[in-house]
């Protein structure tokens, strides 16, 4: 299975225009694989972006010939047919260059339609069901469903020659094992080498050779100082439970909840390091764990910097 390094432009720290920006300046570079999220909010107030993830991947995919990938939350926020009809028209001008990676979204995001927020068990089960939806309209199926989705008579006419691959998100275990069973391939964050195969392993119980992607949040600097101090201001997260990341409703609640991190918590908690042969060590490790592709979200203080650097120096390494 190819190994590649991809980049993952953050809506919720930069602005449209710049991460247009970015993947033109990535591609020219040597990157191949880019991946985006899809927010209605950023997580906290000081990050202040949150561009609509759809209409700037056609943007992206039209201004470049990377393939991309998108982490979305189906059957709240979004309908399941309207996400359908979204990949399947960008795969209909660009074919086989979409992914998409299906979580069960926060309520960060999700809320926002006034609808009482389920529990995580309920939420991992209108996620299959909404995939399942997904997958019958991009067969050109009329679609009845009526249970944590509704759906009626729906039928996309405009479909793509090939579906996309759906990928789970998880970031447990528990979640990898059960996203075996059905999806097409697991999408989760970087972490020590033992605790990622545990999660891979997990997901390859039932899910046999199928990919493994993982989205890396690092910091690069000409200074560590300067790399730990970028990853502390842009991603603000520090004591919020996996529960916490989920249910809270608002950026300001985010910011509430959140506190102040010391150097040795932002290095725990991301990959920061101005040692180009660090960042190289951490993504052979996760290659060693099992991952077939990892996606760079960088953290740091200048993206263009790091995209160069990167490019010239790591991708060589690892891409082929």
């Amino acid at each position: 299975m190819t190994f590649r390094i991809g980049f993952h432009a953050s809506h919720e720290l930069h602005a449209p225009s710049r991460l247009l920006h970015f993947v033109r300046l990535a591609e020219r570079v040597g990157f191949r694989e880019a991946m985006c999220s899809d927010h209605f909010h950023p997580w906290t107030e000081s990050q202040g972006q949150s561009g609509f993830a759809w209409s700037w991947l056609g943007a992206a995919m039209q201004a470049t010939r990377m393939n991309f990938g998108v982490v979305t939350a189906p059957g709240q926020r979004y309908h399941p047919a309207i996400l359908a009809q979204a990949a399947g028209t960008l795969l209909e001008m660009f074919p086989n260059r979409l992914w998409i990676s299906a979580g069960s979204g926060e309520a960060l995001n999700e809320s926002i339609t006034g609808d009482a927020w389920p529990s995580k068990p309920d939420r991992n089960e209108r996620l299959k069901e909404s995939i399942q939806v997904m997958r019958q309209l991009w067969t050109g199926m009329t679609v009845n469903h009526d249970s944590l989705v509704r759906v009626r008579e729906a039928k996309l006419y405009t479909r793509p020659s090939s579906p996309p691959q759906v990928y789970v998100a998880a970031l447990t275990e528990t979640t990898a094992r059960w996203a075996g069973t059905w999806a097409d391939g697991l999408i989760t964050t970087s972490c020590a080498r033992e605790e990622l195969k545990i999660k891979i392993n997990a997901f390859r119980e039932s899910a046999g050779d199928k990919p493994v992607l993982v989205q890396s949040a690092m910091s690069f600097g000409l200074t560590e100082s300067a790399a730990i101090e970028s990853a502390a201001k842009n991603w603000p997260l520090f004591g919020i439970s996996l529960d916490q990341l989920a249910d809270l409703p608002t950026p300001q609640a985010f910011q509430q909840h959140t506190h102040k991190p010391t150097d040795d918590e932002v290095k725990k908690t991301f990959r920061v390091s101005s040692s180009i042969q660090q960042h190289i060590d951490w993504i052979g490790s996760d290659l060693e764990a099992g991952a077939s592709r990892v996606y760079l979200h960088h953290l740091g203080p200048d993206m263009e910097t790091f995209i160069e650097t990167f490019g010239a120096v790591v991708l060589p390494k690892f891409d082929r």
